[in-house]
């Protein structure tokens, strides 16, 4: 939670050409934020996207603040995005994959049981045919992403779900995608998604 002190500070102070800071235009993040972690990743209509809760936040902060983006899985991304998560906790994920959402959803679950790599893995392999048998000294997990952002004991930092991504696509021995680029834009989706009727634990702690 030092993490979502350290996002509330960032969520008062101004930043930019424009001289606003998140508050300007939020105001309260306990009351402004409430289900926002919710329904993330969601259609934007405005820019005729998915956009992850990430996405948004650097748009804020570029068109509304006039400030520099937060790198994608950045410390300061990553701590935004627990301080508005936290604002969910216990609430069901609802994350919409009907509608102009259906083919970014479909894009992201054909990633899901692609297999990738030299290793020949897909996200289904681990996290469907094996979850609850041990690799190495852990478990494998169903891989549900509602506890992101999560703080992982193993790098002792808070990790997003596209870092993750990243390490999992890394350890097929297949050259990853980007955090912020379409393809994991999709899968995030498609595995938030996975997650629908799960409460928002976000941010939670993992090996």
């Amino acid at each position: 939670m030092i993490f979502v002190d350290q996002a509330q500070a960032a969520w008062d102070t101004a930043e930019g050409s424009e001289g606003k800071s998140c508050a300007s235009c939020h105001n309260d993040v306990e009351t402004s934020m409430k289900g926002v972690r919710a329904v993330y990743p969601k259609w934007n209509e405005e820019a005729g996207e998915v956009r992850t809760l990430a996405q948004q936040i650097n748009d804020c902060r570029e068109n509304q603040m006039g400030a520099e983006p937060y790198k994608y899985t950045g410390s300061q991304m990553t701590a935004m995005e627990a301080l508005i998560s936290v604002q969910s906790r216990g609430m069901p994920v609802n994350v919409a994959i009907d509608g102009p959402a259906q083919s970014t959803w479909e894009q992201g679950k054909e990633m899901y049981y692609t297999r990738y790599g030299q290793l020949e893995l897909s996200c289904a392999n681990c996290h469907e045919d094996n979850y609850g048998n041990m690799i190495r000294a852990d478990h494998l997990s169903q891989g549900q992403i509602n506890g992101f952002p999560v703080y992982r004991l193993k790098n002792t930092k808070l990790n997003s779900a596209h870092a993750r991504f990243k390490g999992c696509v890394r350890d097929t021995r297949a050259e990853t995608f980007s955090p912020g680029s379409p393809e994991f834009v999709a899968l995030e989706l498609y595995v938030a998604s996975r997650g629908n009727g799960l409460s928002v634990e976000a941010p939670s702690v993992r090996n």
